[in-house]
């Protein structure tokens, strides 16, 4: 049986955003049902069923070895055979060449199954598709194929204990080779799957900085180094211990220690975080669907209790409040699916709508990794005192959504990106070009919020050139009323295509949720008036 969110995903991709109609995309309808309901079934049957135990056995580490839960190996070779990663990825790398919103489909499903176990896919999908545009044709014949089986994963290293947010001070060391390589001397932290037992070989993605390197950013190259080496021989690395974390115990989060480790320089001299936020961005809207498979997840749960927990005489979903609560995430929950939709088929148009994927990614992130993290909240709250109890589940849902708003880059980082990268870039351009789609709604409420965030846009600009730090500081109020108007417009557009099913929902949510962005926006005024 198909779940409720595959069949919200199939109308968002066949009747929402459009993907049947994509120059080049060759997928009907039934193609990309058939698809998604499939997808649906291996995270249903494969991954679900045994991610609470694989959450309490959680990933090990003992000397220098690195276990994931028992599941996770049969699981990834049944990933792998059934051809999941390969997904998206370019036919010329043996891909299937699909649609990057299938992809989106995927990780939302496979993220509200078992976020622990998707992470490697993720990640891995990552490091693809920056090597895919600046691997030189040789790398990417010796890397890619086996990554795009999944026969290899890849890791994303930028992280250092020095350097977090601010990669300008990293420090790991690429000191050359005479056979044209390079030897990786540093620490990596907060890598995701790292190190693990799912499969043989690794593709690291490394920052590091070469003898020659200019201080800052501007020094910074990216480097490829592999667990193992051609001939087959372990590399000089190693992983020196995993996290102890809040959620996604499933996901070993390592210390990476390059000790001489032999890479390959990727792209240019001291241009390596241009290439990396290929990586990045990927990784951005992906993380950003994670907060909508949170919210999933939490919504399964709670609906699921609700309709069976009996109190006063009836089941507690038709008391008014949980009532309340159950559509206010289903609602959001909806909204985050379509606006992730909305954004991964700016990927699929190519170059026509580059503006419009810079300029929804932080938003999605954003908004949809903060509503992932307080639905899951409300997702305890439906539940009671028993949403506190692991062994229902929500409390799991819960702990594992809060990494989401932190990392690749956390909330904060994305509202500026927001104001100083895409709003100031264009001068707003491409912001006001997505209110006026927003005002072609037939809801006048949808009207009104347009012109209010429109205002609201003015404003951080005039304080962006005026007195930055101003601005900034309510970048993080300007993003969230945005996230919260598309929310809507997405709905509305929904409740358009099939009235009966999504037009209540929709309502719901102009009602009740839409005016928030209203108040974000009288937060921005009344800040920069003071």
């Amino acid at each position: 049986m198909t779940s409720t969110a595959a069949t919200d995903l199939i109308f968002g991709l066949t009747r929402v955003v459009g993907l049947p109609a994509l120059p080049g995309a060759a997928l009907g309808p039934d193609d990309i049902a058939q698809i998604v309901t499939e997808a649906d079934r291996f995270c249903t049957e494969v991954l679900l069923p045994d991610a609470l135990a694989a959450d309490r056995a959680g990933a090990t580490y003992a000397n220098g070895v690195v276990k994931t839960p028992p599941t996770y190996p049969p699981a990834y070779a049944k990933w792998v055979e059934g051809g999941w990663q390969s997904l998206s990825a370019p036919e010329a790398h043996g891909g299937q060449g699909l649609p990057a919103a299938l992809w989106t489909a995927m990780v939302e499903l496979g993220m509200a199954a078992d976020t622990s176990f998707m992470l490697g896919p993720l990640l891995t999908a990552g490091a693809i598709e920056c090597l895919v545009h600046y691997a030189t044709p040789d790398q990417a014949v010796r890397w890619l194929p086996k990554m795009v089986s999944g026969e290899w994963t890849g890791a994303m290293c930028l992280t250092e204990p020095n350097a977090g947010s601010d990669l300008g001070v990293l420090r790991t060391r690429a000191e050359p080779l005479p056979n044209g390589r390079y030897a990786l001397h540093g620490q990596k932290i907060f890598i995701t799957w790292g190190e693990h037992d799912c499969t043989d070989n690794i593709v690291y993605l490394v920052l590091a900085r070469l003898p020659d390197a200019p201080p800052g950013s501007r020094g910074i190259s990216l480097f490829v180094a592999t667990k193992l080496k051609d001939d087959g021989s372990r590399n000089d690395l190693r992983c020196g211990g995993i996290e102890h974390k809040l959620g996604i115990h499933g996901s070993p989060t390592c210390v990476m220690l390059f000790e001489g480790a032999e890479a390959e320089l990727v792209g240019e001299p001291h241009r390596g975080l241009n290439a990396m936020f290929a990586m990045m961005n990927n990784a951005r809207l992906g993380v950003g669907t994670q907060g909508v498979a949170h919210g999933a997840a939490a919504l399964r749960l709670a609906e699921a209790y609700a309709a069976e927990r009996v109190q006063s005489g009836r089941i507690i979903a038709e008391h008014p409040d949980v009532a309340r609560m159950l559509t206010e995430m289903r609602a959001i929950t909806l909204a985050g699916r379509l606006l992730a939709l909305e954004t991964a088929i700016c990927v699929d148009r190519g170059d026509a709508a580059q503006a419009r994927l810079a300029l929804l990614t932080p938003i999605t992130k954003a908004w949809c990794t903060d509503r992932g993290v307080e639905t899951a909240s409300t997702g305890v709250q439906v539940h009671g005192g028993m949403g506190f109890i692991e062994e229902t589940g929500a409390a799991r849902i819960l702990r594992d959504a809060r990494i989401a708003p932190i990392y690749e880059g956390t909330n904060g980082i994305q509202a500026i990106d927001l104001l100083v990268r895409k709003l100031a870039k264009d001068g707003g351009a491409e912001m006001r070009a997505l209110l006026s789609e927003v005002r072609r709604s037939a809801d006048a409420r949808l009207h009104a919020a347009a012109d209010r965030l429109a205002t609201a846009t003015a404003l951080v600009l005039d304080a962006q050139g005026r007195d930055a730090d101003a601005a900034q500081s309510v970048a993080v109020a300007y993003l969230d009323a945005a996230g919260w108007l598309l929310g809507g417009w997405m709905l509305a557009r929904a409740a358009a295509e099939d009235e009966a099913a999504y037009g209540a929902l929709s309502e719901f949510y102009l009602r009740r949720l839409l005016p928030r962005c209203a108040g974000r926006v009288a937060e921005i005024e009344g800040a920069l008036a003071a």
